[in-house]
Parts: C-alpha cells; sequence; structure tokens
C-alpha cells in the first residue's frame, strides 16, 4: 500500500498552502521555458526574418515569418490531442515532462538551423518543420499544466493559485523580451541579424533540462479510477459534452487573439506602424509585460471572489469597445511612453482572461477528460486565433487596409460575448469542486 493516500480529483486531499506554492511553482518552472522557447523566435524574427526570407522587403519578411509562427499554431491541436491523451490516461506529470523533452529538441534544432545564404528555398522549410515540433510541445504543454495547477490549487483560492500559468507563461515572454533588450544595448542590431540571434534558442534548451529536473518530483493529481475510466482522454467522450466544448472554444478564440495583438504582435506594430526603432520598441514591451504579470494574481484572485464568469464578461465588453480607439492611438502616437501607457489599458482587461484561463476551463470538464478537453479544444481555438493574429494584422497592412483590423478584433469579441453568457458560474457548478452536481456534468448513459 502507498505511505500517503493517492490523489483524485473527485477529492484530491488539501495540501498546506506550501505544499501548494510548491508544486504549482515546479509545474510552472516548465510552462516558463517552453513558453520562453516558443515566444523567441517571435521577438528574434525581427532579426533573422530576412536571413530566411530574401528579396521580400521588411514587412514580407515579416510577413512570412508571422506566416511560419501561424504554422507552428496549426500544429497545437495535434499537441492537444497527444499529450491531452496522454495526460488523461498516464497522468499529468508523465505529459508535462514528455512536452519539456519535445521543446528541448526544438530549440536546439533552431539553434543550428541554415539560412538561405546556404541552403537556399531549403531554408523555410526547415524553418517551418522545427516550428511544427516546437507547436506540437506548446499544444500539448497547456492543457497538462492549466489542469495539473488548477487541481493542484486549494479549493477557494483556485483563481489565485491558477494565475501563476499565466505569470509564467507572460514571464517566458518577458525573459524573451529582456534578452532581446539586453542583446541589443551590448551587441546591437548587426551583431544580432549576423548570427546572435541563435543564442537565445541555446539557452532555452538548457534551461528546458532544469525544468525537467524540478518537474521530476511533480505528485500525480489524477487516480487510477480516474485514467481508466471509460472513455477517459477519447475525443468521443470530450464531444458528449457539447456545452463545455463551445464555450471554451469561444472564450480562447478572442481570449487568444486579444492576448497576441496586445503582447507578441504589439512588438511589430510598433516598429512597423508607429515608427519606433527596434531597441525602443523592446524596451516598452519588456515594461509593458512586466505590468501583465504583475496583474495575473490580482486579478485571478478577483475570480474567486466575484466568479469566473463575471471576470469574464467585463474582459470581453471591455474588448468590444475598445481596440478600434487604442489600436489607432497605440499607432499614432510620437512617444513611446504614451503608447505604452495605451498597452498597458488594453493589458488590464486581458489580464481578467488571461489571470483564469486554465482554470476557467479546467472547470467545465470532469476529470478522465480533462486534460484532453482543456488543451485539444484550446489548442484548436488558439491556433486558429490566436496564432493568426499577427498574419491577420500584417496581411492586411500589407494590402493597405489595416484599417479593418480593430474591427475584426470587435467581431470576435462579441462571438466572444456569446460563449461566454453561456457560461455558468462557476461557484455552483465547477467540476473541480463540486463534481456530482455541476450543470456541466453529463449523465452516463449507461446508468
Amino acid at each position: 500500500m502507498a505511505s500517503q493516500p493517492e490523489q483524485t480529483t473527485r477529492g484530491v486531499p488539501e495540501k498546506s498552502t506550501w505544499q501548494t506554492v510548491k508544486s504549482i511553482l515546479a509545474a510552472s518552472s516548465g510552462n516558463l521555458v517552453e513558453w520562453f522557447d516558443f515566444y523567441v523566435y517571435s521577438f528574434f524574427s525581427v532579426y533573422f526574418a530576412q536571413h530566411f526570407f530574401s528579396g521580400t522587403g521588411q514587412t514580407g519578411a515579416f510577413m512570412s515569418t508571422a506566416g511560419v509562427f501561424f504554422v507552428g499554431f496549426l500544429m497545437r491541436p495535434v499537441g492537444g490531442y497527444i499529450f491531452g491523451r496522454v495526460s488523461d490516461r498516464y497522468g499529468r506529470k508523465a505529459s508535462m515532462l514528455s512536452s519539456i523533452l519535445l521543446m528541448c529538441a526544438g530549440s536546439l534544432a533552431m539553434a543550428v538551423l541554415p539560412t538561405a545564404d546556404s541552403v537556399g528555398v531549403l531554408a523555410p522549410i526547415l524553418l517551418t518543420i522545427v516550428r511544427c515540433i516546437q507547436g506540437i510541445s506548446v499544444g500539448g504543454e497547456y492543457g497538462s499544466t492549466a489542469t495539473f495547477m488548477s487541481e493542484v490549487a486549494t479549493s477557494g483560492k483556485r483563481g489565485f493559485f491558477s494565475s501563476f500559468q499565466y505569470v509564467t507563461l507572460v514571464g517566458g515572454q518577458l525573459l524573451a523580451s529582456l534578452l532581446a533588450v539586453i542583446m541589443t544595448h551590448t551587441l546591437g542590431d548587426e551583431q544580432i541579424s549576423a548570427g546572435w540571434w541563435r543564442l537565445p534558442f541555446v539557452i532555452g534548451a538548457v534551461a528546458a533540462i532544469v525544468s525537467l529536473w524540478l518537474r521530476s518530483g511533480l505528485t500525480e493529481t489524477t487516480s487510477h479510477i480516474d485514467r481508466n475510466a471509460a472513455g477517459s482522454g477519447s475525443l468521443r467522450e470530450v464531444f458528449r459534452h457539447q456545452r463545455a466544448f463551445w464555450v471554451v472554444f469561444g472564450i480562447t478564440a478572442i481570449g487568444s487573439l486579444v492576448f497576441y495583438v496586445f503582447t507578441t504582435y504589439m512588438q511589430k506594430y510598433l516598429i512597423n506602424t508607429a515608427g519606433f526603432p527596434k531597441g525602443q520598441t523592446a524596451d516598452a514591451m519588456t515594461i509593458c509585460l512586466l505590468i501583465f504579470i504583475l496583474m495575473q494574481p490580482l486579478a485571478g484572485a478577483l475570480s474567486d471572489k466575484i466568479g469566473r464568469k463575471n471576470n469574464m464578461l467585463i474582459f470581453v465588453i471591455g474588448m468590444v469597445v475598445l481596440p478600434v480607439p487604442l489600436l489607432a492611438l497605440i499607432g499614432s502616437q510620437s512617444s513611446i511612453v504614451v503608447s505604452g501607457l495605451f498597452i498597458v489599458i488594453a493589458m488590464v482587461f486581458v489580464s481578467l482572461y488571461t489571470s483564469i484561463s486554465g482554470v476557467v476551463k479546467a472547470e467545465m470538464f470532469p476529470a478522465h477528460i480533462r486534460g484532453l478537453g482543456v488543451g485539444f479544444t484550446y489548442a484548436i481555438a488558439n491556433s486558429l486565433f490566436g496564432g493568426s493574429a499577427e498574419y491577420v494584422a500584417l496581411f492586411l497592412k500589407n494590402q493597405g487596409v489595416g484599417g479593418i483590423f480593430p474591427w475584426y478584433v470587435v467581431v470576435m469579441s462579441v462571438l466572444g460575448l456569446i460563449a461566454v453568457l453561456a457560461m455558468h458560474d462557476n461557484r455552483k457548478h465547477s467540476t473541480l469542486d463540486n463534481p456530482e452536481n455541476s450543470a456541466y456534468r453529463v449523465k452516463d448513459p449507461n446508468a
């Protein structure tokens, strides 16, 4: 017999605050590394874009690397399915360890990729393949980490503790941005473009090994019963939970879109539309992302008080009203400080979603399909609407109709509002805290 009761998502034994914090930190360390590796591509693509896509001009090269970024996103549902199934059938820990190993391999491959000068048209093909590998890894990372952190979090404080998923997610983005700032000021644009852009990918691969060690000490949050339940880790079982599936899809579509608009795409928007220098832009985005990180626990704690649905309502209403005026103001400023302030205003509303992004979805699916339900559903919507954000914006600008893009965000926000209205209040209908009586529960046809 085991020395202590095995945890089960139908009734996880209460841990001390310190035990919970240690588990959250260990799980989120890998999350930070995964997203650092993924975002390094976005932040440093402004330096290597024309090495892989020569003869297209700056906007064309940016658009091509954004297209590869999007292709990487399209692989996320594959990762969401593979690792989501592993998570539900073999445990969250096994899934998280596997995904971080795959990301490590992808980062090492990025560090040694040949450019168009040496292999010609093969360069962008190899770049795309490596980004697909990383997309599969990140697609699996989200669902496993979100479910683990939601399950291990203390009841009544799940919003607060789960917010650290995006603390580390944005932290990975911040570290990528900070590294860009340091390298810009110490090496300069020319040296980074000449080959130093490879260094961040080496750093990411090494950090992944450290994360692997930290995650190896995690305690599994699912029970043998959950992992061997009928339909465990199957898409057929996920699709039986229609309401949960479509609500998660809808809120992820708008949440991912605006997250990438006001974080990743903002770097290129400030350079390509507002006309700010690359180094100055990197400085501004680093500060904005640091502020954004600090917002996460506050917004997560707010959801524990007012409910996840109310958090989401404030978020989507803000995204219906703000994108058109804010993007116009950000792009027309002569001061990077003023543009940064407008970005922070947008981030306040976005944080109401990002802080609870994992737990709000985990609370809609039962334990035996939670990893797949969260990870796969999120990955589909995230790849279609989050991954395409940069490409759509740059494509419309390249066609001379960039002003349409903010209205596209508004339309998606209206659709997101419909999804939020279809949510249940987690304080009564959480499959984590009230699994047998949640309105998301689907009656067993064999019962």
